[in-house]
């Protein structure tokens, strides 16, 4: 058997554990400095701050147009120099990016430097998705991806909460916000230091043909486990590698690849628009609707605990439910959700609201990185992944800037409507040109 064949027959390992909590704790980082935009959505809008809309918009949208940019950067490196190595470097540049955020002397300085943490923030998540899809068991891959996930989310309600206690005390004459990055900051350099722990992805090393690398890997995960389980009755699909061509090339040369690269590359750029739209401004539409900034920041956290909730309770069904049917499902009741929050008054109805958008949003968002990672072959995966949610960056950078604005001239439904029209077309795409997924299924 190959290396991959072997790898897929392992039971779950203390190995697997560590490597998917090393993982979270990364991740958690990353989410938790996107989340970070919420915020200030609030905090530069009103005093003492009173930033224009604009440039308020622009700030928002320097982290998604710096991810536009670092996901298939990053996602490149992955494929070429290795999982590991990619993560690792993706959280080395938001440490000092994060660091110099919280330094940073006006709203102008903060904008460039956002664009900085948007290269490694662009990158962080879809490496994640990659490394984890090639070292983890095939029949529980999705529940623990799940799990990484949700554990993963509370790095949003811990930023805000955090800004929220640390604000009227500002430490040192530090304000709270910056406080946070700075905690972040040192979040992700535990993680990228954590890593040098970790063994890199057998599957990806075999894939390129560095057998002994990839022996000696693999038996990290052998030493591990007690047993091995069952062969599965599908064929695994991991041949011997062709290594005649890697990358862009091999994507656009390959027709299925080519039309499934399209088909995820259209629904990252569909996606930002309620995943990132909703979270991002939804304390600006809070603070519209006439309650104060406590208020504002009280909703954001309290909200973000639903990402959580959601994939966490998704977890124990993604297995035994097509991902195709999954991403349809979150996508309309996100639709619904988004209309009825819109034109609700009271401060307990819009948090719930918020707690159910964002608990479904958050399972669609995972539920697609499990679903891209798993359509493309182990050479192909980070990179195919990565331009994907590249694509998705490039519009979240245009979600504050097109957004905002509407929500200051049109109000809160017209803003949901442009919202429930990319979530429809989602659910058209998926439904006519989705691939059903690969559930307990061997990845190539």
């Amino acid at each position: 058997m190959s290396i991959a064949e072997r790898l897929d027959r392992l039971a779950l390992t203390p190995l697997h554990v560590a490597i998917i909590a090393l993982c979270t704790l990364g991740l958690a980082a990353d989410i938790g400095e996107v989340a970070l935009s919420n915020t200030f959505s609030a905090i530069f809008l009103a005093p003492p701050y009173n930033a224009s809309r604009g440039d308020v918009a622009w700030l928002l949208a320097a982290v998604f147009a710096g991810g536009a940019i670092g996901a298939p950067i990053f996602g490149w490196l992955g494929d070429r120099g290795g999982r590991r190595t990619a993560l690792q470097l993706a959280l080395a540049v938001l440490v000092a990016s994060s660091l110099a955020v919280a330094f940073s002397p006006d709203l102008t300085w903060m904008t460039v430097l956002r664009f900085v943490s948007g290269l490694a923030l662009g990158g962080y998540p879809p490496l994640t998705a990659a490394y984890l899809a090639d070292v983890l068991p095939p029949r529980r891959r999705g529940f623990n991806m799940m799990q990484c996930g949700a554990a993963a989310f509370l790095g949003a309600p811990a930023v805000i909460f955090l800004i929220r206690w640390l604000t009227p005390w500002a430490p040192l004459g530090i304000e709270g916000w910056r406080w946070a990055l700075i905690a972040g900051a040192a979040v992700s350099a535990l993680a990228a230091s954590l890593f040098f722990l970790v063994p890199e992805s057998p599957r990806w090393l075999a894939a390129l043909g560095r057998t002994a690398e990839a022996e000696r890997s693999y038996r990290y995960f052998e030493a591990a486990t007690p047993r091995v389980i069952s062969p599965f009755a599908q064929a695994s699909t991991n041949a011997a590698p062709d290594l005649s061509k890697t990358g862009d090339s091999a994507i656009a040369e390959t027709p299925s690849h080519f039309r499934r690269s399209l088909l995820l590359a259209a629904l990252y750029g569909l996606g930002p628009w309620a995943t990132i739209g909703f979270p991002l401004l939804s304390a600006a539409v809070i603070l519209q609707k006439g309650f104060r900034v406590g208020d504002s920041l009280l909703f954001a956290g309290v909200s973000m605990l639903g990402p959580t909730l959601g994939v966490g309770a998704l977890a124990i069904l993604v297995d035994r439910i097509e991902r195709r049917l999954t991403l349809i499902l979150c996508a309309a009741t996100m639709t619904a959700l988004g209309l009825v929050f819109a034109v609700s008054t009271t401060l307990a109805t819009l948090i719930a609201l918020g707690i159910g958008f964002n608990l479904t949003s958050a399972a669609y968002s995972v539920v697609l990185s499990i679903y891209g990672a798993e359509l493309f072959p182990t050479k192909l995966r980070a990179l195919a992944t990565s331009a994907g949610c590249g694509a998705g960056r490039v519009v979240s950078a245009l979600v504050p800037i097109v957004l905002l604005p509407l929500l200051g001239t049109q109000g809160p439904l017209a803003m949901f409507g442009l919202i429930a029209a990319a979530l429809l077309i989602s659910i058209f795409l998926i439904f006519a040109a989705g691939p059903p997924g690969l559930a307990k299924k061997p990845v190539q």
